[in-house]
């Protein structure tokens, strides 16, 4: 039985890491950008069904759920060849498309406002699901959204799926190199504390894992 992870895309760098991602995964598991399964990889126990979701014979759809508060990044993957690839219905953009402004109290009361919307689309994930075994939350901890939003959602989790696991795979900042952000220290301690007290594991990734779409 499988043992589903629903992947989780925040902001900027979450949404191009998750791009990546599933870029990677689908070469791995023989799909291509719209999802469909090569004739070479039909047979075969790779277990796609613990990222994937089977939409119908052929084609495959991953268990993620892309957001974020302005719509650039998120534009530029529908834009690609890997438009077909994702479930339209489990991307969320702000409506008003102004972002976070680089702030994580910013972030976090728009997580407040847009609450419900959001975890519609993940509950519904979660119950399409046969086992759930966790998330996967991929964001930076020194932008707005990522570190704002990215708190609010580990919280709201930990509250609701308290017995499923959280891995992160989070940004952090370089030191060696200057920021035009200066509230970047005050994001990254904000959103540290959360980590520490929602995720069950952290992976910290540094800057340069930040791919263009």
């Amino acid at each position: 039985m499988p043992r589903e992870i629903i992947t989780l895309q925040l902001g900027q760098c979450g949404n191009q890491i998750g791009f990546e991602f599933w870029k990677q995964l689908c070469a791995e598991h023989g799909i291509s950008p719209e999802g469909i399964v090569e004739e070479f990889a039909t047979e075969g126990t790779d277990r796609k069904d613990v990222f994937f979701y089977q939409a119908d014979d052929e084609h495959y759809i991953p268990r993620a759920v892309l957001l974020d508060l302005e719509p650039r990044v998120i534009h530029s993957i529908l834009n690609s060849s890997y438009a077909k690839l994702y479930n339209p219905e489990n991307i969320y953009l702000s409506e008003h498309g102004g972002g976070a402004g680089n702030n994580w109290a910013s972030g976090f009361s728009q997580g407040e406002k847009i609450h419900e919307d959001i975890f519609d689309i993940i509950d519904r994930e979660a119950d399409g699901s046969d086992s759930l075994e966790g998330f996967v939350l991929c964001h930076s901890i020194a932008g707005g959204t990522g570190s704002g939003l990215g708190s609010y959602l580990l919280e709201r989790l930990n509250d609701r799926y308290p017995k499923k696991l959280v891995q992160t795979y989070s940004v952090f900042p370089n030191q060696d190199e200057m920021s035009d952000v200066v509230v970047q220290p005050y994001n990254s301690l904000l959103t540290l504390k959360r980590l520490t007290q929602n995720a069950d594991c952290v992976v910290r990734a540094g800057r340069s894992l930040r791919w263009p779409v």
